[in-house]
């Protein structure tokens, strides 16, 4: 299974800006320096690591509890992505998972079992490589 996306840029890093688009259409956007850098309106490579972790971190974690016996009746994750300037220019250091899950009859450790499985094994997780902490709350 392959899933397409594509970027196009013009013109130089500061004054320069992009289109980020994918196969499907479901994403159009552009960006740019400022959107990335400057905290202007708009999308950003990061912001959209941190949508795709998200995302497949709840689908992991669904189908983990699924396994288990429980039906989540809502999975509610956000991603922190954090870029940082190093020695060799800027990386994503750390990635941090706030998850907070409604499912009936599961106790708070069936439910860190799981979000601890699901933060290590989702596909989006074991492709990158920063440090992806968690704080996974059971409501």
């Amino acid at each position: 299974m392959d899933s397409k996306a594509s970027a196009h840029w013009e013109g130089g890093l500061k004054d320069g800006k992009g289109k980020v688009a994918t196969e499907s259409g479901v994403l159009d956007a552009d960006y740019s320096f400022k959107q990335r850098f400057e905290g202007a309106p708009g999308t950003n490579p990061e912001e959209l690591i941190g949508a795709a972790h998200a995302s497949c971190f709840s689908m992991a974690l669904s189908m983990i509890l699924g396994d288990a016996g429980y039906t989540p009746t809502s999975i509610d994750t956000k991603a922190r992505v954090t870029l940082k300037q190093s020695d060799g220019g800027f990386d994503i250091s750390t990635i941090h998972l706030d998850v907070e899950a409604v499912i009936d009859g599961a106790d708070e450790a069936a439910f860190k079992k799981a979000a601890d499985t699901a933060k290590a094994n989702c596909p989006v997780s074991k492709v990158l490589n920063a440090e992806i902490t968690m704080d996974a709350k059971l409501k």
